[in-house]
């Protein structure tokens, strides 16, 4: 009748790769290609993803970081 109890439709996250076409998971660590971030963990903050600085603690979208050229994220993925 009101639809109160209807299930929202969930957002589709979108699967990241690194600049490389490796892919990436939250909590990953990374080195930044942009804005001086150095070493990034990727995280996942109200289905958003996010990479904080481990040196400066600034958070950027992810969607900042993508690559025009090839819709990659500018980041390579560091192996711990």
């Amino acid at each position: 009748m009101f639809d109160l109890f209807k299930k929202k439709p969930k957002k589709n996250l979108p699967e990241l790769t690194d600049i490389d076409n490796l892919p990436l998971k939250v909590g990953d660590h990374v080195m930044s290609q942009r804005y001086d971030l150095g070493e990034c963990e990727l995280l996942l903050e109200e289905e958003e993803y996010f990479y904080r600085s481990l040196e400066t603690d600034k958070r950027v979208s992810w969607l900042r970081m993508i690559d025009a050229a090839t819709e990659r994220q500018k980041v390579k993925k560091i192996f711990l």
